[in-house]
C-alpha cells in the first residue's frame, strides 16, 4: 500500500536516479514521523503504529543530477515481519532508528542489522539514527554509546528529533549522498556504464550497489561517524 504519488515519467528520465531507502527499527521509535517531517514537514504527536508498508518519494538535486529517494516505512512489530523479504528487496540505503529514551530499542539494533543483512542481497548504505533527542530528561542511551556502536558496525550516526526537526533532513541526505557518491565512483570507472549496464541508471529502475563497493574507502561523515558506507557482513 503506497501513500505517495509517483511523478509522471519525464523526457529526461535517463538523467534521473532512483534509490530505494528503508526505515527499520522497533515499533514507536518515530520512523513514520521522521518520514513525515522529511517529506511533508509534518508531525503527528498521536500517530498510530504503521500497519503494512507505506512509502514516499522525495526529490533531491546532487551535483546537478536529479535523485529520487523512494523511502519505505513499515511496522516494527514482530507480527508484521512477514513483509520483510519484499520490503528489503532492492534497497540501497537504510535508516536504522532507535529511541534515545528507551534502551530496549537500542538493544535491538543488532537484530535489525542482522535482518537487513539476511534480506538484502547487496551492500546497503546505513545510518544509525538516535531519534527523540528532544527528550533530554528521559534519555537512556548516551550519544557516546550511539557513536560507539555506529563506529563498530561501520555505520553513519546522527541523533534526530522529528518533533523539532533537528537533523531530520541531514539523516536522509547523508544516506542519499553517500549512495550517489558510490555510484559516481562507478561511473568514473566506466564512462560507458549507461550503455553497458542500464540497470545502474535511471529509466525508473532502482540502483543496485555491487558487493565490491564495500571495500571502497568511505569519506568521514559530517554526522560524526568514524566511517560510513556499506554495512559490515
Amino acid at each position: 500500500m503506497a501513500n505517495a504519488e509517483e511523478e509522471p515519467q519525464q523526457t529526461h528520465q535517463t538523467e534521473d536516479y532512483l534509490f530505494k531507502i528503508v526505515l527499520i527499527g522497533d515499533s514507536a521509535v518515530g520512523k513514520s514521523n521522521l518520514l513525515a517531517r522529511f517529506a511533508r514537514d509534518e508531525f503527528y504527536p498521536n500517530s498510530k503504529s504503521t500497519i503494512g508498508v507505506e512509502f514516499q518519494t522525495q526529490k533531491m538535486v546532487i551535483n546537478r543530477k536529479e535523485v529520487k529517494a523512494q523511502i519505505w516505512d513499515t511496522a516494527g512489530q514482530e507480527r508484521f515481519r512477514a513483509v520483510t523479504s519484499a520490503y528489503y528487496r532492492g534497497a540501497v540505503g537504510a535508516l536504522l532508528v532507535y529511541d534515545i529514551s528507551r534502551r530496549l530499542t537500542f538493544d535491538s539494533v543488532g537484530r535489525w542489522l542482522n535482518e537487513l543483512h539476511t534480506h538484502s542481497d547487496m551492500n546497503v548504505v546505513t545510518i544509525l539514527v538516535g531519534n527523540k533527542s528532544d527528550l533530554k530528561d528521559g534519555r537512556e542511551v548516551t550519544t557516546a554509546e550511539g557513536k560507539s556502536l555506529a563506529e563498530a558496525q561501520g555505520l553513519f550516526f546522527i541523533e534526530t528529533s522529528a518533533l523539532d526537526s533537528s537533523n531530520v533532513a541531514a539523516a536522509f541526505q547523508t544516506v542519499v549522498k553517500e549512495i550517489f557518491n558510490i555510484l559516481s565512483r562507478k561511473v568514473m570507472q566506466s564512462q560507458e556504464l549507461k550503455v553497458k549496464d542500464p540497470d545502474w541508471m535511471g529509466n525508473g529502475k532502482t540502483v543496485v550497489l555491487q558487493a565490491d563497493d564495500a571495500n571502497q574507502q568511505q569519506p568521514e561523515a559530517e554526522t560524526q561517524a568514524k566511517k560510513g558506507g556499506c554495512c559490515s557482513s
